[in-house]
């Protein structure tokens, strides 16, 4: 009987074109793990920030993938928090918990090969009632001897919870990304889609602005600036294709302020050029970008102030 099989493995419906189906797949695991870059190969657009940062992502985040059967919505989450116990961070983490409880299909990221205390915390999380696939990310980086590292691994990893699927990839590779979809298929729902076909994302192109620039303060920042900067959208007007986009980077001191800003502003110029360049081509027209940075100090640390700040 098929029913036994995982959906990816059952006999496909010979009676004539297939249902469409339409379905929502949580993306979840520890930070740093590559959820970001899996669900921007997986839309084919950038709609998650990444960097080699933890906690770059803050926000749940949708992306969407419509073929001619079938749209998947991706949720980026942001990657469970638990080495601090401030504000920003449990506001994380309720984004993890809540958004698990009300998707079709769970993909738990973990490292080719690693498994840690921090991926032990996030499976923890993992719901029982719904399929849950294991994502082997970053394969390309086991180089010979794969197979004698890959074969004891995924045999741990399924005693450690009932995988429906195991799925080694890497995330940077387009075959994989298109195995990976046709294994996610058959898990969603038969029904009309959620979102519009052309649609990749269901967040504001100002928020998308706001990201933008955050991922450039951590790359052009590295290791030097705690996580805890951000930024707002102070005002976002659009003239046909041309956007006037004005932020602020908002950072807990002085001395970080300073990190942004660089040598006679160099950093903080580089920040903007790149930001710039990155949102003309998302945009798809002309951006005129000014930045400011603002010091607030325990911003992260207070609750009202995170809800004020797009934090949910």
């Amino acid at each position: 009987m098929t029913d036994s099989l995982p959906p990816s493995q059952q006999a496909a419906d010979t009676s004539g074109a297939p249902a469409f189906r339409c379905g929502t797949v949580a993306i979840v695991g520890r930070p740093n793990v590559g959820k970001s870059t899996l669900m921007n190969a997986l839309v084919g657009q950038k709609v998650s920030i990444t960097s080699r940062k933890a906690q770059t992502t803050r926000h749940r985040i949708v992306g969407i993938q419509t073929t001619d059967d079938a749209q998947f919505v991706f949720v980026d989450t942001p990657g469970f928090q638990t080495r601090h116990a401030s504000a920003l961070n449990r506001t994380l983490n309720r984004a993890v918990t809540s958004t698990l409880s009300s998707v079709d299909l769970v993909l738990f990221v973990v490292e080719a090969g690693y498994f840690g205390a921090d991926d032990e915390k996030v499976l923890s999380l993992l719901p029982k009632n719904t399929p849950v696939l294991l994502v082997c990310n970053k394969l390309d980086r086991i180089g010979e001897g794969r197979t004698e590292v890959m074969m004891p691994f995924l045999e741990q990893m399924g005693q450690r919870f009932p995988f429906t699927e195991v799925v080694p990839m890497s995330a940077k590779t387009h075959d994989h990304i298109e195995r990976l979809l046709a294994i996610i298929r058959p898990y969603l729902l038969e029904g009309e889609p959620m979102y519009d076909v052309d649609a990749m994302t269901d967040r504001s192109e100002r928020f998308l602005a706001s990201e933008i620039i955050r991922e450039k303060v951590f790359r052009w920042t590295g290791d030097e600036l705690p996580y805890t900067s951000t930024v707002i959208i102070d005002k976002f007007e659009t003239e046909g294709r041309l956007r006037r986009i004005f932020a602020t980077i908002l950072v807990e001191r002085d001395a970080h302020k300073a990190m942004i800003i660089g040598n006679k502003g160099a950093k903080l110029k580089q920040i903007s050029t790149e930001a710039r360049l990155d949102m003309e081509k998302l945009f798809d027209g002309k951006v005129y970008l000014e930045m400011w940075i603002k010091v607030k100090s325990g911003w992260a640390d207070n609750e009202a102030g995170l809800r004020a700040y797009g934090y949910e």
